[in-house]
């Protein structure tokens, strides 16, 4: 059975390690704060200027004047630091952020990420997360499999409008956990009651199907 958005925010937390900086993206990563580990210490960095970003508040903790990049409200952790958003792009394309956690319309075998437009769609534009493929040491992309219509989010090409270009390390998705390289997907991981047989119907690019694949824990 495929993970709801909270299972996939939950293993997307696991990621964390001790000491790390990380950027989370709109949508799904920016659950992964309310699973971050209780032994270990992460600051979670947002580009709209708020260096220790904690879990989402509970009613009698909202503050309106407290928001992530996705204009979210959110509560600070002990130690946290609210700055400008030229300091924040700063400290990304300075290279101080471990790793980041992106949403995705759709990955490639090559690492390319489409995260940002639609053809035909209304949009803003592309935020920060040209500035976060680029600046960020390491990128894992969290999403969905496949799209509302069942047509798979992991191609041999990326059909949209790129975000970046051989950036994307780990896939983390509702089905499966992958890691791009050498031109493929290698399944690493499959999700509790997911058959590996529905990840390689759902995978429409390369996918390497090694002897160890495990099950994933949350």
């Amino acid at each position: 059975m495929a993970l709801t958005r909270d299972q996939i925010a939950m293993r997307v937390a696991k990621e964390f390690k001790d000491g790390d900086y990380v950027n989370l993206g709109i949508g799904i990563p920016t659950l992964a704060a309310n699973f971050v580990p209780e032994d270990i210490s992460v600051m979670l960095q947002s580009e709209n200027g708020l260096l220790g970003m904690g879990r989402y508040p509970y009613e009698d903790e909202i503050d309106a004047d407290m928001i992530n990049a996705g204009k979210e409200t959110v509560t600070a952790i002990t130690g946290a630091s609210i700055f400008n958003s030229a300091d924040s792009f700063a400290m990304i394309r300075g290279g101080h952020v471990d790793f980041t956690v992106l949403g995705a319309f759709e990955v490639d075998v090559e690492g390319n990420i489409a995260s940002w437009m639609i053809p035909g769609k209304l949009i803003k534009g592309m935020g920060g997360a040209m500035d976060l493929v680029a600046g960020a040491k390491n990128i894992i992309v969290t999403m969905t499999h496949a799209d509302k219509h069942g047509n798979s989010k992991l191609l041999q090409k990326c059909t949209l409008p790129l975000t970046g270009v051989n950036c994307i390390t780990r896939i983390i998705t509702d089905l499966a956990v992958m890691e791009v390289k050498d031109g493929a997907f290698y399944l690493t991981e499959h999700a509790p009651g997911v058959s590996i047989e529905e990840i390689k119907e759902k995978t429409a690019g390369k996918l390497i199907v090694p002897d160890n694949v495990t099950e994933m824990v949350l």
